[in-house]
């Protein structure tokens, strides 16, 4: 993981490359939204934890590299570089945006992912 300026930026990173599903939702603000891509916001809860143990059963490992991160007062953005590990041996590098907000509380209370995920399973 290459450098941030944020903890909470690289306990998500950390937690998602961990594919440790139930700390990542920790780190949320229950039942505040998170979205990957454009698809539907799911609500963060345990429940969110369900979605997301499908895909990481799909791939063999998960490693981020921070390319670049911003901060503007509660909010942060991170462009990154993706490592999936694929089941077949194989590595693919995809890049990746995420926008974060943290409340008063620091709990991240919207969430937002841009990647492309195609490549992973060509």
């Amino acid at each position: 993981m290459g450098a941030t300026t944020r903890p909470l930026a690289r306990n998500v990173f950390a937690l998602t490359d961990a594919m440790d599903v139930e700390n990542l939702v920790s780190l949320f603000r229950h039942g505040r939204a998170s979205r990957l891509g454009n698809g539907q916001p799911m609500s963060a809860s345990t429940k969110s934890a369900g979605v997301h143990t499908p895909s990481y059963e799909t791939i063999a490992s998960l490693h981020h590299d921070i390319v670049k991160e911003w901060n503007v007062g509660d909010d942060t953005i991170n462009r990154a570089e993706g490592h999936h590990g694929r089941k077949d041996g194989q590595q693919v590098t995809i890049p990746c945006t995420t926008i974060f907000h943290t409340d008063s509380a620091g709990k991240i209370d919207d969430y937002r992912v841009y990647f492309d995920v195609m490549p992973i399973y060509a």
